[in-house]
């Protein structure tokens, strides 16, 4: 079995099984090895930031739903939340701060609004290569031809980021949504 082009860790968010399943079948499709991660609750997410639950990748896909620059998570009731866990459906900045440690991972985000720049900003802090996400509300089926196209670019061209970003942005006016901060 011949080396896998590149390692990707998908974490995916309530709501985004399609798109996830999409994005997996593609990129293994292009050679990519994937490891799907199914967040289920706010520590799930904390283990993928911060690398212990993380296979070893050199991206990170974040299938989420967005509002307002923040990750949208399950809302869990009260006595399920485990002890020390955040206690919201919202996952912001002040979160990554706390627990991203990302060295050597690109990070990309499909949700709405995560292009924010104090997320971006809270992203890079967690020491990750880069950060790409949309800055505003963004169509799905955009956001996913925006992904496909940008790891294409990187896997089967062999473009660099900012090439492959370029051409993928450069699509419509939805994909041109997509910011990429180093």
């Amino acid at each position: 079995m011949s080396e896998p082009n590149m390692r990707i860790t998908l974490a995916v968010g309530p709501n985004c099984e399609l798109e996830a399943f999409s994005l997996r079948s593609v990129l293994e499709y292009y050679g990519a090895r994937v490891h799907m991660h199914w967040i289920g609750r706010p520590n799930d997410l904390v283990g993928i930031l911060s690398g212990k639950t993380r296979d070893k990748s050199e991206y990170l896909i974040l299938c989420f739903h967005g509002e307002e620059g923040q990750f949208i998570l399950p809302e869990l009731a009260e006595d399920v939340y485990e002890e020390n866990e955040h206690r919201s459906c919202y996952f912001g900045a002040a979160q990554v701060l706390q627990h991203a440690h990302l060295e050597g991972v690109h990070v990309v985000a499909t949700g709405c609004t995560l292009g924010d720049k104090k997320l971006a900003e809270a992203f890079k802090h967690g020491k990750a290569e880069s950060y790409i996400a949309p800055k505003d509300d963004v169509d799905g089926n955009a956001s996913l031809l925006f992904v496909l196209m940008f790891m294409y670019e990187l896997i089967n061209n062999s473009s660099t980021k900012r090439t492959a970003f370029e051409r993928a942005q450069a699509i419509d006016d939805e994909t041109g949504l997509y910011q990429l901060f180093f």
